[in-house]
């Protein structure tokens, strides 16, 4: 072999080298915001929800949350593993209504999987995932109650949950009709839900799914009941942090394949139609308007 040859060998050996030791720092470099923070710490940080009940809540026999958006949250996970591909481990965080929203915007939680509303003020502060339930304010109440509708809250004492958007809903209301409504604030839906049971309080007043599920799960299920018309329109949604468009698209590509393999749909019927791990069901049928949503979220954007 020439000499020629030689260096030709070398000179292509080395540049295979440093191409090698520059393919590590490239994809390094090309992974922003929480996907670049996945690859480097090995970790994920879910806020959740300790009694949102069939979203995102905890029971006595399991350390870690379990519920539909805690479901639909493991399948992001699973995404965000194969972006970075690397296995990350789950940091579970608690979180209430009042400080949820805190937590992603200052980088306690990556994921927020609870029973969040998506609406515009909250969208100047964080992002939100493809609706994943549609619910909105109802009243519960002790049977036999004469509250049937909102305007029977006037001059009530009515329990709302610190941070939600039921509580400036009722604030709306009162202010409106000149209801006069005395707003107890506590600090999650279990507290709330106790002011009632108590008789500290003649109302609860939060999203409908939430107060059956609360009331599902009681012993003494039978004395309460739900009432009145929706007060309010709440698309819930997994929440995350703004200006991060790696892991936005991340986020609605994998909620696209959630619902165009039915997953989405399967882990609805499982969670308010069959039997909860408490034992309890919500037997709460799809809405129209959650089957549409999903319907369209299926479609592959072109």
């Amino acid at each position: 072999m020439s000499r020629n040859a030689v260096k030709r060998i070398g000179l292509l050996f080395a540049t295979a080298v440093l191409l090698a030791a520059a393919v590590v720092p490239v994809q390094a470099q090309e992974l922003t915001g929480t996907l670049a923070k996945a690859r480097q710490t090995g970790t994920i940080a879910i806020g959740y929800r300790e009694s949102s009940v069939p979203f995102s809540y905890l029971i006595n026999t399991r350390k870690e949350p379990i519920g539909y958006s805690i479901e639909l949250c493991r399948s992001l996970v699973t995404s965000i593993e194969d972006a970075v591909n690397k296995s990350l481990k789950i940091d579970w965080v608690p979180v209430t209504s009042d400080s949820r929203i805190d937590a992603v915007v200052n980088g306690k939680v990556d994921l927020e999987c609870g029973s969040t509303t998506n609406n515009l003020e909250r969208q100047k502060r964080v992002s939100f995932s493809p609706t994943m339930f549609v619910s909105g304010t109802k009243v519960l109440v002790k049977k036999g109650s004469p509250i049937k509708s909102f305007r029977d809250l006037a001059g009530k004492k009515v329990a709302v949950t610190a941070g939600t958007t039921n509580e400036k809903t009722l604030r709306d209301l009162s202010e409106k009709f000149k209801l006069n409504i005395d707003l107890r604030v506590a600090r999650d839906h279990a507290e709330s839900f106790g002011l009632v049971k108590s008789g500290q309080v003649d109302a609860f007043a939060t999203d409908d799914v939430l107060l059956y599920g609360l009331i599902a799960q009681d012993a003494a299920k039978s004395q309460y009941e739900v009432v009145g018309d929706f007060l309010s329109y709440d698309p819930y949604g997994i929440m995350y942090r703004k200006n991060d468009p790696q892991l936005d698209k991340l986020v609605v590509d994998a909620f696209q394949v959630l619902a165009e393999d039915g997953e989405i749909e399967r882990q609805y019927k499982r969670w308010f139609l069959r039997k909860l791990p408490t034992g309890e069901s919500l037997n709460l049928p799809m809405s129209a308007q959650l089957e549409t949503i999903i319907q369209t979220m299926s479609v592959k954007a072109e």
